[in-house]
C-alpha cells in the first residue's frame, strides 16, 4: 500500500469505522434515555389556542390537533383558549364535532378571552366547563346566510337551480333553518340543565358578557385561563402536571408555557370566500359569525319563510 491514493482511502475507511463505532455507542446510551422520556410518568394539560376567524383552513389544523391530543396518553386534559367571532358554518360544525369526540375521552375545559361567539361558541359547548372573564362575550347562536340579489343581472343561467349555487330560494331557507336547529339543539343538549333560558331565547341569537353569561347558563364560572387549567387538571385527577401550549395557526406548533408566548393581536373578521370563485359570480355563504355582514340584510324569518 505504498500508493498515496491507497493510503488515503485506507485512512478514510478507518475514520468512517471509528465514527460508526462512536455513533453506535452514543445510540446505545441515548435510546434508553429517550425511551424513558416517552414512557415516563409526566402528565400534561394541553392548552389549544383558537384565536382567529374559523375557516376551512384553520378548522382543519385545529381538528387535526385535537385528534392528536385525543390519542396522546400523556395528555390527561385539554383547555381550549378561545378568542374568536366564529366563521364558516361548515367549519364551525367540524370544530364542534371534534371537541365533542375529545370531551368523550378526557376532560375538556374552555377559557374565553375576548369572545367565543357564534361558531366559536358552537366549538366550546361540548366542554365540561366554560370560564369567562367579566368582559368576555359568549353566545350569538344562529346562522347568517348571504345570497345574490334578485335584481336584474347582466348574467344569465341555463337553469333556475344554476343560480344561488345550485339552490332554489326554498332550499336556501330550508338550509338556514336546518343549520339553526342543529346549532340551537347542540347548545340545549350540551348545556342541559345549566341553561336558565328557553330554547326560543337561545334561538334569538343573544350574546352575553361575563357574569350575565354565567347567570343565563351560557358559561359556568368567572375566571381566567389559570383557573381553567387548574379545573381541568383537577377533573383529570392530576396533582402534579406540566402545561403545554398548542397553537394550530402557529407554524411553531408546540411550545412550553414557561418559554413561550401567546399569539397576540385581534382577529380580523373576514367572511371566507367560496372554494371556487370567479369575478362577477356571487355565491351563497352560510356563516356562524358575530356581527352582520356589511351591506347585507338579514332576511330570514322562519315563520315567513315556511320554517318552524
Amino acid at each position: 500500500m505504498n500508493n498515496p491514493i491507497d493510503r488515503r482511502v485506507a485512512t478514510a475507511l478507518q475514520s468512517y469505522t471509528v465514527l460508526a463505532v462512536i455513533a453506535i455507542l452514543i445510540g446505545a446510551a441515548v435510546v434508553p434515555y429517550a425511551a424513558s422520556v416517552a414512557e415516563g410518568d409526566e402528565q400534561y394539560v394541553a392548552v389549544v389556542n383558537i384565536d382567529e376567524t374559523i375557516s376551512s383552513s384553520s378548522s382543519q389544523d385545529t381538528v387535526q390537533q385535537l385528534r392528536e391530543l385525543r390519542s396522546n396518553e400523556s395528555v390527561e386534559a385539554v383547555v381550549l383558549r378561545i378568542s374568536s367571532p366564529g366563521g364558516s358554518a361548515a367549519s364551525s360544525e367540524s370544530m364542534y364535532l371534534a371537541v365533542k369526540r375529545l370531551a368523550a375521552e378526557k376532560p375538556v375545559y374552555t377559557s374565553v378571552d375576548q369572545y367565543a361567539a357564534s361558531g366559536a361558541y358552537y366549538t366550546a359547548v361540548p366542554s365540561d366547563r366554560i370560564y369567562v372573564t367579566p368582559a368576555s362575550l359568549v353566545g350569538h347562536v344562529g346562522v347568517i346566510g348571504t345570497a345574490p340579489s334578485d335584481g336584474l343581472s347582466p348574467a344569465a343561467t341555463t337553469g333556475p337551480d344554476k343560480a344561488h349555487r345550485g339552490m332554489t330560494r326554498d332550499q336556501y331557507y330550508a338550509s338556514l333553518e336546518s343549520m339553526k336547529r342543529a346549532f340551537v339543539g347542540a347548545v340545549m343538549t350540551e348545556r342541559g340543565d345549566r341553561l336558565n333560558v328557553s330554547r326560543e331565547t337561545v334561538a334569538e341569537a343573544s350574546a352575553y358578557q361575563g357574569g350575565r353569561a354565567v347567570q343565563t347558563g351560557y358559561a359556568d364560572e368567572v375566571g381566567g385561563l389559570e383557573a381553567a387549567i387548574a379545573g381541568a387538571a383537577d377533573a383529570a385527577g392530576l396533582s402534579e402536571y406540566q402545561v403545554v401550549y398548542h397553537n394550530p395557526a402557529d407554524p411553531q406548533g408546540l411550545f412550553l408555557l414557561a418559554g413561550g408566548s401567546e399569539a397576540g393581536g385581534n382577529a380580523t373578521v373576514v367572511a371566507e370566500g367560496a372554494p371556487y370563485t370567479f369575478q362577477g359570480v356571487d355565491t351563497v355563504h352560510f356563516l356562524m359569525i358575530y356581527g352582520t355582514p356589511e351591506n347585507q340584510q338579514v332576511v330570514y324569518n322562519s315563520t315567513a319563510q315556511g320554517g318552524a
